[in-house]
């Protein structure tokens, strides 16, 4: 997500960072190139120069040009204009007592609400709720044996009556099933059409009325770009939405829905779906995503994709052990396992402040993973505690043993040392401060990036070996 556009913007603030001073007229180029990163990131024209205006004002105000950092300033104001842009946010769900709490989910035919109903329903499980999914789309052929379908995958029950076709109906009497079985949310998957029109948005309408629900979520595929802001507009005017949720927030490589939606409905993003898997759903925190755009990372997502991963136990245990400096290789390699599961790796090192600028232009390879757990797997115990004690030779018997370089093993030693103090630093510091740690840490790592595995380690071949041959057996 926004790819395209935190490198326009990189480019930027690295010009800036050359200039002791600048002046009001060096602002007005600045504020015209961010323009045209915001425009080709497909961004609302309207949202785009009203936000490069406010910006300006901004930057004129904080006296940008007697400051001996331009860019430092310039970045936080971006960073703050950015959050005002999509937010403010509060994506926790109104519940009610006594229950149900109702959530009508709409949209049209092809932008994942089914799906997302199930995302949404295994989130709220997760939270110790008890979920009922409704099959109100009578419209599309299949829609009632895909949601149960997702429900059975998530563990939530879903109503459905496949003999009446009148959705009011199927919602109301979804919510006395609810009531009856004890389910304290309710989630309407309604009907959607391949474009707006009379009938769909009259029968959103009827059931509205007669469900009164908490909370009314229009889920749009964020890769439609503007066509999905029109969209959010025209059913705002007709439902009343509470919320918008994107899917398809990771493919998104532009970003221009998730930038200008708020600024023209007026409604706020509240959930994203960030992958295919029906865990997949995060909640939008737009200051998290304002980060990610300038390249500042998202440790508090990553955390709570760490969460989902470990047990509290060892979730506490690992920020507790990084905040004090003692994160170990022997951590690493049983987090690299866990890491395979959260996503890949590019997202992952996205979120991690200082990353986006030292990533290869291609991107990392997944496999370095593998790779890299093969070499820590070659050290001993106390190699793993403490790093500064792999000298030449035990580097060789290391490499020997994961069937790597030397020097590739020289590179994980190198790179894990500065992370492992860069992550202790930044905890409880300011965003000017993380600033300037993450562009300090970018730098330092600059010349040390993650080792260029070319052929694959023999041990890490000999593990994805076994993987084969158990899959060909099942």
């Amino acid at each position: 997500m926004f790819d395209a556009l935190t490198s326009k913007l990189s480019d930027v603030f690295r010009g800036l960072r050359g200039r002791g001073k600048i002046s009001e007229t060096n602002i007005s180029e600045v504020m015209g190139e961010i323009r045209t990163a915001l425009l080709e990131a497909d961004v609302n024209l309207d949202v785009a120069k009203q936000f490069c205006d406010e910006v300006q004002q901004k930057a004129l105000g904080a006296e940008v040009i007697k400051t001996l950092k331009p860019a430092e300033v310039m970045v936080k104001i971006v960073h703050d204009e950015l959050i005002q842009l999509m937010g403010p946010v509060d994506p926790r769900i109104p519940f009610v007592t006594p229950g149900p709490t109702i959530l009508l989910m709409a949209g049209l035919q092809g932008s994942g609400k089914t799906t997302t109903c199930g995302k949404l329903a295994k989130l709220l499980l997760s939270r110790a709720k008890r979920p009922l999914l409704v099959a109100a789309d009578l419209k599309r052929p299949a829609a009632i044996d895909q949601l149960e379908v997702i429900g059975g995958q998530v563990g939530v029950p879903v109503y459905v009556e496949r003999d009446n076709q009148n959705a009011v109906k199927v919602c109301l009497h979804g919510i006395e099933e609810a009531r009856r079985t004890d389910r304290d949310v309710v989630i309407l998957d309604t009907a959607g059409r391949l474009a707006i029109d009379d009938d769909l948005m009259g029968e959103l309408q009827r059931v509205a009325q007669a469900t009164n629900p908490q909370q009314v979520y229009l889920v749009l595929d964020a890769m439609t770009g503007q066509d999905a802001v029109h969209t959010a507009k025209v059913f705002n005017e007709k439902l009343e939405l509470d919320g918008i949720i994107l899917t398809k927030f990771d493919s998104d490589t532009r970003g221009g829905a998730a930038l200008s939606v708020k600024r023209v409905t007026g409604k706020p993003i509240k959930f994203v779906g960030v992958g295919e898997k029906l865990d997949a759903i995060e909640e939008f925190h737009p200051d998290r995503v304002a980060g990610r755009i300038l390249g500042m990372g998202d440790i508090l997502t990553l955390v709570e994709q760490a969460h989902r991963q470990f047990d509290q136990a060892e979730a506490e245990k690992l920020e507790s052990r990084a905040a004090a400096g003692k994160f170990t290789l022997e951590d690493l390699m049983m987090q690299l396992r866990k890491m395979r599961q959260m996503g890949s790796m590019n997202e992952i090192a996205k979120k991690i402040p200082g990353m986006a600028e030292m990533m290869p232009e291609k991107g990392f390879d997944d496999q370095e993973l593998v790779h890299m757990e093969a070499i820590v797997q070659s050290m001993t115990p106390k190699e793993r505690a403490n790093p500064k004690l792999i000298d030449t030779s035990r580097r060789r018997r290391i490499a020997k043993g994961a069937g790597v370089d030397p020097a590739d093993v020289s590179q994980i030693v190198k790179t894990f040392e500065p992370m492992r103090q860069m992550m202790k630093m930044m905890s409880g510091q300011s965003f000017l401060k993380r600033l300037k740690m993450g562009s300090a840490f970018s730098q330092m790592m600059a010349s040390g990036k993650m080792p260029n595995f070319k052929g694959g380690s023999t041990a890490s071949k000999r593990i994805l070996s076994r993987k084969d041959k158990r899959k060909k057996r099942r």
